[in-house]
C-alpha cells in the first residue's frame, strides 16, 4: 500500500513510520504545519508542530529514507481547532483540542488530500489498536489515545494505521534508538501546543475579553466577581478566586456554569455526581446505529472518569444512564462509549456531551427498550 506517515517530530510518530517501512508499504513522511506563525508554538518537551519538531521530523525521515514534505494546514487548524476552542470556552464548554485536530486535520483535511493523492492510508503514532476495522485501546494504558481517536467514523478508520498501538512506550523509546532515531529520547509533548505561554486562562482572556459575571454558591448567594465563564470547568476547585472553603470547612468545586448570564455556581464535592450523560454529534464507529439500548462502559475524560452504563442512540445524539456516578462532566467534552465484553477494549462510539442529570435513573435494558419503541 501507499502510506503517508503523519510525522509530528516525535519519538511515536517516527517509530510508526519506520515499522509502515518494515511492513514492506510505499511510505511517504509529511509534517504538518499548523501556524502561520510556528515560532509560537510550544517547543522542547512542552510541545508538538513547532519549527523544532519539523526539523526532527525531517531527519527521522532521512534515516528511514523516505521522502518527506512539510503540509501548510495553519488555516484549517486555526478555524477547526483553535476558533473552535475559543468559542466553547466563551460557551462555557470544555473542549478537548487533541480529540478535534484528530477528526478535524489528521483524519479529514489530511487524509482527504492523501486519498487524493493516491494514499492508500495515513499512519500515525497514536496509542491505539485497529483490529478488522474495530477500533481499541492501546496495550500501554497509560498512553491510551483511543478516547481522542473515538470521534472518527468508520470510513475514516477504514484508512488509518496506528503501528505503535500494540507496544509499550519504554519498548517505543527503545526500538527508536536501535534504528539510530534521534528522537528516541525526546520528552513527550504536553499542555497545548497553540498556547505558548501555558496560561489557558490569559489565552482565552486576550481572544474573548473580559465578561464579568458572578460566582454563587448551592442557594444562590454572590460570592464574587469573575472576568469571564471562559475561566472554569466543571468540577474545578483552584483558582476560583474564593476567600477560602466554605463554612462548613469543606472545598467548593465548580458545580455548573452559565454563559449566558455569566453566573458560576460552586458546592461540595457531592454535588459533582452525575447519572445521566447526554451528547450530540455521536459517532458509530462500526458505522451503523445501535439496535436499541446497549450495555457500555462510559469515559468522559481522556484519561480515566470511566463508569458501566446502559446508552441509547437518539436522535444524531445519544443518552448514556450510569451505574455508578461520574464526577467533572463537562459540556463540550466528549463521552466515549466502550463494549464491556470486552473489558472496556472496544470503542462503540463517541458523542460531545451537552448536559449531565443529578437524579439516578435505575431502569434496566428491556424498560429502556420498552421506552424507545412508544
Amino acid at each position: 500500500m501507499r502510506v503517508l506517515a503523519a510525522m509530528s517530530g516525535g519519538v511515536d510518530s517516527a517509530v510508526a513510520a519506520a515499522r509502515a517501512v518494515d511492513a514492506g508499504h510505499e511510505v511517504v513522511g509529511v509534517h504538518l504545519a499548523l501556524s502561520a506563525t510556528p515560532g509560537t508554538l510550544r517547543t522542547g518537551s512542552r510541545g508538538c508542530c513547532s519549527k523544532e519538531d519539523a526539523g526532527d521530523a525531517r531527519r527521522a525521515a532521512d534515516v528511514l529514507g523516505i521522502p518527506f514534505y512539510v503540509w501548510d494546514f495553519a488555516d484549517r487548524f486555526k478555524a477547526d481547532v483553535i476558533d473552535d476552542f475559543v468559542a466553547a470556552y466563551a460557551a462555557g464548554e470544555t473542549p478537548n483540542p487533541c480529540l478535534r485536530c484528530n477528526e478535524k486535520i489528521k483524519f479529514s483535511a489530511l487524509a482527504d488530500r492523501a486519498v487524493a493523492l493516491g494514499f492508500d492510508a495515513v499512519a500515525t503514532g497514536h496509542y491505539a489498536r485497529l483490529e478488522d476495522g474495530v477500533l481499541r485501546r492501546a496495550v500501554d494504558a497509560d498512553k491510551d489515545q483511543s478516547y481522542v481517536l473515538a470521534v472518527l467514523t468508520a470510513e475514516q478508520l477504514s484508512r488509518a494505521m496506528f503501528p505503535v498501538g500494540d507496544t509499550p512506550k519504554p519498548q517505543i523509546r527503545a526500538e527508536a534508538a536501535e534504528r539510530g532515531l534521534a528522537v528516541a529520547n525526546k520528552p513527550d509533548s504536553h499542555d497545548i501546543c497553540f498556547i505558548p505561554s501555558g496560561d489557558t486562562r490569559a489565552f482565552l482572556g486576550a481572544k474573548i475579553g473580559v465578561r464579568p459575571g458572578a460566582i454563587v454558591d448551592s442557594d444562590g448567594h454572590r460570592l464574587a466577581e469573575h472576568d469571564g465563564v471562559h475561566g472554569f470547568t466543571i468540577g474545578q476547585r483552584k483558582g476560583l478566586g474564593l476567600p477560602g472553603p466554605a463554612a462548613d470547612g469543606r472545598p467548593r468545586y465548580v458545580t455548573d456554569i452559565d454563559p449566558e448570564s455569566g453566573t458560576v455556581r460552586v458546592g461540595g464535592a457531592d454535588e459533582l455526581n452525575v447519572w445521566t450523560v447526554r451528547a450530540d454529534r455521536a459517532i458509530w464507529t462500526s458505522g451503523e446505529l445501535p439496535e436499541g439500548p446497549i450495555e457500555c462502559i462510559a469515559q468522559v475524560r481522556a484519561h480515566g472518569g470511566t463508569a458501566p452504563a446502559i446508552a441509547e442512540a437518539i436522535g444524531d445524539g445519544l443518552v448514556a444512564r450510569l451505574r455508578e456516578p461520574l464526577t467533572g462532566v463537562a459540556r463540550g467534552q466528549a463521552v466515549v462509549l466502550y463494549r464491556p465484553d470486552t473489558l472496556g477494549d472496544e470503542v462503540i462510539g463517541s458523542g460531545t456531551i451537552t448536559g449531565a442529570d443529578r437524579e439516578r435513573d435505575d431502569r434496566g435494558t428491556a424498560e429502556l427498550a420498552s421506552d424507545t419503541s412508544r
